[in-house]
C-alpha cells in the first residue's frame, strides 16, 4: 500500500487523509502509536467508498468514531484507520432521531432534550459516537442503546451492500450486539433512535444528575477508555477489583483509579502495554482472591 494509492481513493471520494497518524490522538486513553494512514470520510457515501476501495485492495482497515473504548498497539497499526468524526449530520423527525455513525453521544443526548423528547438522558457524559455505541450496545445508570435504536444501516463487507437492521435483528445484550460478533463484517453507516415526548425541565434536570454522578464518583480529570471490565453477574464488577486491594495499583503510567476502581487511567505518558499488563495483573488477582473471571470491556486493536 502506497501513498499513491491512498491518496487516489481519497480524491476519488473527496475525503482528507493523513500518514502516519498518531492514534493517541483518536482515543480517550491518549494511547498507542501510529496508523500507517487515516482517512476522514464526511458523508454516508465517501465512507462505503472508502470501505468498498480498501476491500478491493485487500488493505487491513479499521473503522474509528471517538476512539472512547479501542485501546491501539503501541506499535502502530499496520493498515488504515477510517476515521469518522465529521460525519456528525443527525436530524429529529418526529419522534425520531437520524444520525451519522460519527455523531456524538453526548450531542444527540442534548439534540433529544432540546426536542422534548426523552428516552436519550443515560447517553449524556458517554464521550462514544453513534457507531460504537451501536456496535458494542453502549449504556448506563440502567438503560441501553438497545431500549431506544429503531434501525441502523450498515455496510456489509461480504454482500458488498448496505442493508438495514431493525431492532430485533441487532441480537442486542449487555454490551453486545450482531455487529460485534460479527467482528468486522458489518461497518455502521447511521442510525434511528425513537423517543417519546417529555418535559423539558424534567429531561434536562436528570441529565444533570447523571453528569453530576459522573463527576463524583469516576475520575474525568484523566484519560481513560471508561470502564475497564464488563458487569460480572452477581458481583460489582469494581468492587472485587478494590476488595481485591488494587484501587492505586500502577503500572508504568497506568493506574486502577483511586476514585473509582472499575476505571484504569492514564497518569501520564501510560503505554498501552501498561494498560494491557494492568488489566492482566487486575484479572488474575480477581480471579486467585475470589474465583471469580472477570471480562475486559475495552476493545484491544491488535
Amino acid at each position: 500500500m502506497t501513498e499513491e494509492v491512498i491518496r487516489d481513493v481519497c480524491e476519488k471520494y473527496f475525503c482528507k487523509y493523513e500518514k502516519n497518524c498518531e492514534m493517541s490522538r483518536h482515543t480517550t486513553f491518549k494511547t498507542g502509536g501510529a496508523a500507517d494512514f487515516a482517512v476522514y470520510p464526511d458523508s454516508i457515501e465517501s465512507l462505503k467508498g472508502i470501505c468498498v476501495a480498501l476491500d478491493s485492495l485487500k488493505v487491513k482497515y479499521m473503522v474509528v468514531g471517538n476512539g472512547s473504548n479501542l485501546l491501539f498497539p503501541d506499535e502502530g497499526f499496520r493498515g488504515v484507520a477510517v476515521i469518522t468524526t465529521t460525519m456528525k449530520n443527525a436530524e429529529v423527525v418526529g419522534n425520531t432521531i437520524k444520525a451519522d455513525c460519527g455523531a456524538s453521544l453526548i450531542k444527540l443526548s442534548v439534540m433529544a432534550r432540546d426536542n422534548s423528547l426523552k428516552g436519550f438522558e443515560f447517553a449524556y457524559g458517554i464521550p462514544g459516537s453513534v457507531g460504537g455505541a451501536v456496535y458494542m450496545n453502549a449504556g448506563a445508570y440502567g438503560s441501553e442503546i438497545s431500549d431506544i435504536l429503531k434501525s441502523c444501516r450498515v455496510y456489509d463487507r461480504e454482500s458488498g451492500e448496505i442493508l438495514s437492521f431493525c431492532n430485533s435483528e441487532c441480537d442486542f445484550s449487555y454490551r453486545n450486539s450482531i455487529f460485534e460478533k460479527g467482528k468486522n463484517r458489518y461497518i455502521i453507516l447511521d442510525a434511528e433512535f425513537e423517543l417519546e415526548e417529555g418535559n423539558t425541565d424534567e429531561i434536562g434536570v436528570l441529565m444533570e444528575d447523571y453528569m453530576s454522578r459522573r463527576r463524583d464518583k469516576q475520575p474525568l480529570e484523566y484519560p481513560s477508555a471508561g470502564s475497564a471490565f464488563k458487569r460480572t453477574e452477581g458481583y460489582f464488577t469494581a468492587k472485587l477489583i478494590d476488595d481485591a486491594g488494587l484501587k492505586g495499583y500502577t503500572i508504568g503510567g497506568a493506574q486502577v483509579s483511586e476514585k473509582h476502581a472499575g476505571f484504569i487511567i492514564n497518569k501520564g505518558n501510560a503505554t498501552a502495554n501498561d494498560v494491557k499488563s494492568l488489566m492482566k495483573h487486575i484479572k488474575d488477582t480477581v480471579k486467585e482472591k475470589f474465583g471469580v473471571d472477570i471480562e475486559g470491556e475495552i476493545r484491544i486493536v491488535e
